[in-house]
């Protein structure tokens, strides 16, 4: 076994996790799970059967991570971030059925006790701040934030705010790593080094 998991935490039969990750106090990661290398899944933290987890990804603690979502490589949950499955649940009506897919895409960090609605997709390098609340798709390196969330500005690759507008024709680089940004209309890419 090529991972660690805590004597406290339960991995079911049929998981799959990658070379070198850590599975911490009071996990519980159901038997169809997929988790890719590297990755650190906090105390408490829950996975769900149909879920996909790619490598390097760090999830903090006390975070459930149900069925239908997936997570790409390098992603951050931060404590007690939220995703659901279910748009309009009632405890009296079965929908397992209706269970919406939410993607998190490469780069994306979730900060605590944010809540990601299921049925969105969070961009590439996307920063979601402390206590948002995503109902609707997110932009790469879109930097969002309130209730509901919306877009206040431009993270880099690196998570450093860029000195960007929200929309027209602009550039920046990133003083830590030197890729530059290029901005054209709504839309924010990465041209690499500059």
């Amino acid at each position: 076994m090529g991972y660690t998991v805590h004597p406290s935490a339960i991995v079911d039969d049929g998981a799959v996790i990658g070379e070198g990750s850590r599975v911490w106090h009071f996990v519980h990661v159901c038997g169809g799970a997929v988790i890719g290398a590297g990755c650190s899944l906090g105390q408490n933290v829950f996975v769900g059967n149909r879920v996909r987890i790619g490598d390097n990804v760090k999830i903090q603690n006390n975070v459930s991570v149900y069925d239908n979502v997936t997570l790409e490589d390098d992603v951050f949950c931060g404590p007690s971030m939220v995703f659901t499955n279910v748009y309009n649940p009632r405890s009296a009506v079965s929908r397992k059925d209706e269970y919406r897919d939410t993607l998190v895409k490469r780069g994306a960090t979730l900060g605590a006790n944010s809540t990601i609605v299921c049925g969105v997709t969070v961009g590439e390098y996307a920063f979601v701040g402390a206590g948002a609340v995503v109902n609707r798709d997110v932009k790469p390196f879109a930097l969002m934030a309130g209730v509901p969330a919306r877009q206040i500005g431009w993270m880099s690759r690196f998570g450093e705010r860029l000195p960007l507008p929200l929309k027209g024709e602009a550039e920046a680089v990133c003083p830590h790593t030197g890729d530059r940004y290029v901005l054209r209309g709504d839309t924010l890419t990465c041209e690499g080094q500059s």
